[in-house]
Parts: C-alpha cells; structure tokens; sequence
C-alpha cells in the first residue's frame, strides 16, 4: 500500500511540473494564432489535433501488443 501511495504522489508531482511547463508557450502560440491568416490558424489547428492524437495511437498499439493474448482470450468466451 506504501508503494502504491509513493507512486501516486510522485506521479502527481511529475504531472503538475509538466502543466506548469506547457503553460509558459501557450501565451506565444495564441499570440502567433490571433496575428496569423485563416489559412494559418487552421494548418495550427490541424497540427495540434496530429501532435494529440499520435500519443494515444501509440498508447493503444502498445496495449494491444502487450495484451493481445488476454483480449483474445476474452473475445472467444
């Protein structure tokens, strides 16, 4: 129980330093998406929704691999 209450906090610390980090660039991005052209913004937005996206293809690649035996095994019965 210790160890899972260990590797709670410190998952929790880890993530609060990455919001912090990732909100010091937003203020240039927006500034850079208001001063910029329609066909701009939406090559910005198109670019944002690939960056997001590709994680959690990588993420659901990974747990079928890993668990195709398990998931297989669920689907026949």
């Amino acid at each position: 129980m210790k160890l899972r209450l260990k590797f709670l906090l410190l998952t929790a610390a880890m993530t609060a330093g990455q919001v912090f980090q990732a909100a010091g660039q937003c203020a240039m991005c927006r500034l850079n998406a208001e001063n910029a052209s329609k066909g701009f913004q939406s090559g910005l937005n198109g670019g944002i929704v690939y960056m997001i996206f590709i994680p959690y293809l990588l993420l659901l690649a990974g747990v079928l691999v890993f668990w195709r035996k398990k998931i297989m095994s669920f689907l026949r019965g």
